[in-house]
């Protein structure tokens, strides 16, 4: 059955096809499987891996069956025993064959492994085994959900859905806690964030389902209530644009901010949020999230656009005044990304010496066996038992920083903040990413402020001071900027090919560097690796855009963007 070979080619592909839930719901590989199926057999298998590459190794199936991979003997024989429906395959499929011919002494030594931990009868095993190893492989960090104000409230939700969970608990507490445990924490620096255990599941709950609670990491909710939190009462919030918005989780939160800030307004206005997406497929992504949200009623989906073709002269825009911006970054600071699980794999038998089927470094040579799924066979010709599943981007980029990658993606991140300052009405941006990475954080900071935009129209960061409580009282800020890093995003630039820039942007002063916000992964905060900069316009500095100047050349390179060493900008997900 597909499955199983689908659930191979995901844990098997490489890092760079996406994150480990990107791979099977984006279906950039093709999967014939349902997506929760794959994503189900996955995550079962690696909960009681080592038992299952216990039985296998001492049923040394792999020696009798060459076309059993590692990787599928692991998949299957979870299945056979741990599965109500046992193996997802009609009785005469090739790949159920070859488990059914050993059964009896995959029985054997599944019934002695039980034994020897002393456990009665599966269920006990299931029990044993979970306690004994309860995160193997799986994330550590909290689950964080956000409660939708737009339709329930933090109160409502601990008198219903979190009904009896104690919140006297720390973040350490909750990282150490089993998937059932009933506890959870209240954020100090986010309205409406929670902090739940690691392996909790509430995507089965009636909250989640009717859209009233969000799974969204707590670093992913500080651009919109940075740009739109209760900071906002000194400056009148108009329209805004979520510049890259799809899947939609900071444009609905945005959506409910701004629904908060009509109740204080006297004709209670909600403010009109113009959402961009430059890919229709994910156009379509955003328009379910909003309807989910119930945020539809103030969010126009722009299906199809990208937001550097956006004219800010446009009559629709002339009372846009707040703009957020999370353009395609690395992707560096992702944990896991969606928690990508760790399997060891059984003893291959068969394996090759190094010498003969591969080079040495993990590639097979051209003499190793290729069949029709490369990606699972290639598991047989490796010597290590071990694999990480779907390792994750930042794992494989950190080792090896693509240089030339991450100056094109500063250099459109850049141009996207710049062409965001250029709307007339507007005195608030937020620019966010989930990289690491100075140079597409506090490098495009500097670059930006050093732009004719930003000095023509009195554009500045929005000082640490100026910023909401919860994010002032933040501790982790930003990191020194070299004249590297910010001659890399300006090399990049050059639209001939040939000549770059003549010089790089000024550093950051200590007070731009105060006014940058971190998050960094694995830290005792919980949260991803993540960067965001607010940027502030004083209408008193405009010097009138130099006569429309800037405003004409923003506009011209929006319409005819060049896409001479930049990366192409496809959004990137909350």
């Amino acid at each position: 059955m597909s499955l199983y070979y689908d659930a191979a080619t995901v844990l098997t592909s490489d890092s760079q096809d996406g994150s480990f839930k990107s791979r099977i719901y984006g279906n950039k590989l093709n999967l014939k499987s349902k997506p929760a199926h794959i994503y189900a057999l996955i995550s079962e298998t690696a909960k009681f891996n080592q038992f299952v590459k216990e039985v296998v190794d001492n049923a040394d199936i792999l020696s009798a069956e060459p076309k059993l991979t590692p990787i599928l003997s692991l998949l299957l024989v979870h299945d056979h025993f741990f599965s109500k429906r046992g193996i997802a395959a009609p009785a005469n499929h090739p790949l159920r064959q070859s488990i059914d011919r050993h059964k009896a002494r995959l029985q054997a030594e599944f019934t002695k492994a039980r034994l020897r931990r002393k456990c009665a009868n599966t269920d006990a095993l299931k029990i044993f085994l979970l306690r004994e190893n309860p995160r193997r492989g799986t994330r550590s960090q909290p689950r964080w959900i956000r409660v939708n104000t737009l339709k329930s409230t933090v109160a409502e939700q601990l008198a219903t859905t979190f009904k009896g969970y104690r919140t006297d608990v720390s973040l350490s507490e909750i990282s150490q806690s089993a998937a059932a445990a009933k506890v959870l924490a209240i954020d100090r620096n986010i309205p409406n964030i929670l902090a739940l255990p690691p392996e909790s599941d509430f995507t089965k709950t009636q909250a989640y389902k009717d859209g009233t609670l969000i799974l969204q990491d707590k670093a992913s909710c500080f651009p919109a209530y940075l740009l739109a939190g209760s900071q906002a009462e000194a400056v009148a919030i108009g329209d805004c644009i979520d510049g890259c918005a799809a899947p939609g989780n900071k444009t609905s939160h945005l959506a409910a901010l701004l629904a908060e800030d009509a109740t204080s307004k006297a004709n209670n206005t909600v403010s009109k949020v113009y959402a961009c997406e430059r890919d229709r497929q994910r156009s379509q992504v955003l328009d379910m999230m909003m309807a989910k949200s119930g945020a539809a009623s103030s969010v126009t989906v722009l299906a199809g656009q990208d937001f550097l073709k956006l004219d800010p002269r446009d009559p629709r825009f002339q009372n846009v005044t707040h703009l957020l911006l999370d353009p395609s970054c690395s992707g560096s600071g992702i944990i896991g990304r969606e928690d990508t699980p760790t399997l060891v794999l059984p003893e291959d038998p068969r394996a090759s010496k190094p010498s003969k089927a591969s080079n040495g470094s993990g590639t097979p040579s051209k003499n190793s066996k290729k069949r029709k799924r490369p990606h699972v066979e290639l598991e047989s010709e490796l010597e290590t038992p071990s694999i990480v599943a779907g390792s994750t981007a930042e794992e494989t980029k950190d080792a090896s920083v693509d240089e030339v990658r991450l100056a094109r993606l500063s250099a459109l991140q850049s141009r996207i903040v710049e062409h965001a300052l250029s709307f007339p009405a507007a005195v608030r941006v937020t620019y966010s990413t989930c990289s690491i990475h100075v140079a597409e954080n506090e490098a495009v900071v500097s670059k930006v402020l050093d732009s004719d935009v930003a000095k023509d129209r009195g554009w500045s960061v929005l000082r640490r001071h100026e910023q909401v409580a919860g994010l002032r009282e933040w501790k982790h800020r930003g990191c020194l900027v070299t004249a590297t890093a910010t001659a890399t995003a300006t090399d990049a630039e050059s639209d001939d090919g040939k000549s770059p820039s003549p010089s790089p942007s000024p550093l950051l002063t200590p007070d731009a560097l105060e006014a940058c916000i971190r998050c960094h992964r694995d830290d005792d905060e919980g949260t991803m690796g993540f960067f965001v900069c607010g940027f502030v316009r004083s209408t008193s500095r405009d010097r009138n855009y130099k006569g429309q100047q800037s405003a004409d050349r923003a506009a011209a390179g929006a319409r005819e963007p060049s896409t001479r060493g930049e990366e192409s900008w496809e959004g990137f997900s909350d």
